[in-house]
């Protein structure tokens, strides 16, 4: 056989990755209707049951992950602060940082931060746990009880996770603005009065509109990707990590691009 004959022809490997991206993104929409169809219909089984679920990994998600955000958004927002007034005249230059602090940390930053804080503690539970869970055969007898496993550990991780996405960016915003600034007086002459009415005068509806509507996509982008990675899992430990590895992977793609297409249709 001749080396040409050896290569893959080009059009059936793009014909044969097109397919297979078009089976994940239908599997996940399917898993995404899924979800919330099973919410509305079995609402009445069980329901104080999931609401503690979703409640359990809204703690899991965002209670404990208040330490870690707060010290990378503390950071990010020094960073920037005495940057940004290192480079200009604070008497004439006070809303131009200002405009600055909202185009990186409430545009863009503090919710692509927050969404890679939480693929690195809740998005690798997730896969990991559902996928052990598969291999120890606990899907089925779930099953044989009668619960369905999409309405148990599906919808409560999509829930809880999407609120809690949320809630962690408005932290986030909220000490990477006023933290990093309190931070950063000690080393520019600006006093904080004048410092937050620029700062509010330099906020539009449009960026927090963006900024909520990134956070609450970034949280379902973040479950869905990873509980469905992890219920992917068919018959050895072995595939636990690298269901979680590829649960992680696809979320932060998805949420990157996810977050240039909202900038692009927002802001060009």
């Amino acid at each position: 056989m001749s080396i040409a004959g050896n290569r893959a022809d080009p059009v059936e490997f793009l014909g044969s990755w097109l397919i297979n991206k078009f089976r994940y993104y239908s599997d996940l929409s399917t898993l995404l209707f899924l979800s919330f169809k099973e919410l509305i219909s079995e609402r009445k089984k069980g329901f104080s049951l999931i609401w503690e679920i979703t409640l359990r990994q809204i703690y899991f998600t965002g209670v404990q992950a208040l330490k870690v955000t707060a010290f990378v958004s503390l950071a990010l927002g020094t960073l920037v602060i005495v940057e940004a007034g290192s480079q200009m005249n604070l008497l004439g230059g006070l809303k131009f940082i200002c405009q600055i602090l909202v185009l990186v940390i409430i545009r863009e930053l503090g919710s692509l931060f927050t969404a890679f804080i939480v693929i690195g503690r809740s998005g690798t539970a997730m896969a990991t746990e559902l996928g052990n869970m598969i291999v120890a055969h606990e899907m089925e007898a779930l099953r044989a009880m009668g619960i369905n496993p999409v309405y148990f550990l599906v919808t409560p991780r999509l829930i809880g996770v999407t609120i809690a996405v949320i809630c962690l960016t408005i932290f986030f915003d909220l000490i990477a603005l006023l933290g990093g600034f309190l931070i950063a007086m000690l080393i520019l002459p600006v006093d904080f009065i004048t410092f937050l009415k620029e700062l509010m005068s330099s906020l539009t509806g449009v960026d927090l509109s963006v900024g909520f509507l990134k956070s609450f996509a970034f949280g379902l982008l973040i479950s869905l990707t990873c509980t469905y990675h992890g219920l992917n899992v068919r018959y050895s430990a072995i595939e636990v990590p690298q269901a979680a590895t590829k649960g992680v992977v696809s979320a932060i793609l998805a949420c990157i691009i996810f977050n240039v297409a909202i900038t692009i249709l927002f802001y060009l």
